[in-house]
């Protein structure tokens, strides 16, 4: 069996949250929300639970981080191309997120964007072409 991975992200509305992660093409699991929390499912593998501060707070006594001014964890998730790279960012955008919250990355076999989502939670977007990033850094041979 594949590993999966569940993000836990603190937000302040998670209603507003589930809107924004549904209209970037997350889809959201009703068996494992409720009113308190929301599973977004990105694909087979990847999920990403928004926790209302109070259901969030039942896991952890420490501090919830204002991710508008404080960084904790940078979240990346790989894309089929650079145009999807680009697609993500404006759907976050439309959502009401912000855009490259981190620099614009482009090496030419690799490209990045980055956004944030409407409590300053980052994600970045990457796609890789990986042949050419193995010849890049002289791995293209076995």
């Amino acid at each position: 069996m594949a590993r999966l991975i569940f993000v836990n992200l603190p937000v302040t509305d998670l209603a507003t949250s589930v809107s924004f992660y549904e209209a970037i093409g997350a889809v959201k699991n009703p068996q494992f929300s409720d009113d308190t929390a929301a599973c977004m499912v990105f694909s087979e593998t990847i999920h990403a639970m928004l926790l209302t501060h109070d259901k969030f707070r039942q896991f952890t006594a420490k501090t919830i981080v204002d991710a508008k001014t404080s960084a904790e964890v940078l979240l990346c998730l790989s894309a089929d191309s650079r145009a999807e790279v680009d697609d993500q960012v404006a759907k976050a955008v439309a959502a009401g997120g912000s855009a490259d919250p981190t620099p614009v990355q482009d090496y030419g076999f690799m490209f990045g964007r980055s956004y944030e989502d409407p409590d300053g939670h980052i994600w970045e977007i990457m796609w890789m072409d990986l042949e050419a990033a193995k010849a890049a850094m002289g791995g293209g041979h076995g």
